[in-house]
């Protein structure tokens, strides 16, 4: 990490990832889990699981489907070594139609969205630096929940003016307090609060979204397509990663599903290197926000891929997920 990357309720200064190849007729598709720790996976859990799959039994990788449930039954869990497999398919077969996955998808380039840039919860002086390093950006999403959430809301507007989101990860309880904040936050240009109160809060939470003059997105409260009936009218809408919900089909299906029931849908990222985060670029012209940043915050990508261009989401025309090795 560039810096330390503190949330309401831990810190870390790197976060293990996994990088997969999937070979077929000459062709590398690349993949990748990345794994912080609340995930439970680590690489030696990735490694065990990948160890498990027999893909040469999958003599038409295009069978991407029939691919992706075998290896969702083959172990319970680790959904981000399953994302890992399914980038790296994604990529693959991409490459072979000649295609980036959005152009297959018939999506529109030009509808992707802005991406916001995450400001970590940190000492004022170090907030200041990191938002002056966000200039570019036309929307920052911002970490609250440590207790001193007005503080970095008032340091960040000493600087900038432009719009916000802010994700408390969990960390309100008082369902009366987190909507009194709230209503501050509308005041202070914030557009949408993300997982304001614990996951298992549902009751307080719809009372929260019920009353709440700003959209409230489910994190941690949902992981996979399953999980969506279980947050309809509990938030207003979700956030879908990757590295929760095992990859770009799953992805897919839960943007369907999330569109049915007219909730809003931000796709978001952990900290990944440009593999991961260009594949779930694919997917954001579907989206009406995005948090696709989690590239920028590492020292060491080892992937060029999609950039963020004057704040927006800029996808490239580079067959499969849009990326080439670095070197």
């Amino acid at each position: 990490m560039k810096h330390t990357f503190t949330l309401a309720n831990s810190s870390r200064q790197s976060t293990p990832i996994m990088l997969t190849e999937i070979e077929y007729d000459g062709f590398i598709g690349y993949g990748e889990a990345s794994m912080p720790p609340y995930l439970g996976e680590n690489q030696q859990s990735a490694a065990q699981f990948l160890s498990q799959l027999n893909l040469s039994q999958f003599h038409d990788p295009f069978r991407i489907e029939e691919i992706l449930s075998y290896t969702d039954r083959v172990q319970a869990g680790n959904t981000a070594a399953k994302a890992a497999v399914d980038i790296a398919l994604h990529d693959l077969t991409g490459k072979l139609i000649g295609k980036p996955w959005h152009s297959i998808w018939g999506l529109n380039a030009a509808n992707t969205p802005y991406s916001s840039f995450t400001i970590g919860i940190d000492q004022p002086e170090i907030v200041t630096e990191k938002v002056k390093d966000a200039s570019s950006f036309n929307i920052l999403k911002v970490k609250l929940g440590a207790g001193n959430d007005r503080e970095m809301i008032h340091t960040i507007r000493s600087v900038t003016n432009v719009p916000l989101c802010v994700d408390v990860n969990q960390g309100w309880t008082d369902k009366q307090q987190a909507l009194e904040q709230i209503y501050w936050l509308k005041e202070q240009g914030v557009v949408f609060v993300e997982q304001p109160m614990p996951k298992h809060m549902t009751d307080e939470m719809a009372w929260l979204t019920a009353h709440s003059p700003l959209p409230t997105i489910a994190d941690e409260s949902v992981q996979r397509l399953s999980d969506i009936a279980s947050v309809y009218q509990v938030y207003s809408g979700i956030n879908i990663k990757l590295m929760k919900c095992t990859g770009m089909l799953e992805a897919s299906n839960m943007i369907s599903a999330a569109n049915a029931l007219n909730m809003k849908i931000m796709i978001g990222c952990m900290t990944e290197t440009s593999c991961a985060i260009s594949a779930a670029a694919q997917l954001s012209p579907l989206c009406h926000w995005a948090d696709l940043d989690g590239n920028l915050l590492i020292t060491n990508d080892l992937f060029d891929g999609i950039k963020i261009v004057d704040g927006k989401v800029s996808l490239n025309e580079l067959p499969g997920i849009g990326i080439k090795p670095k070197g």
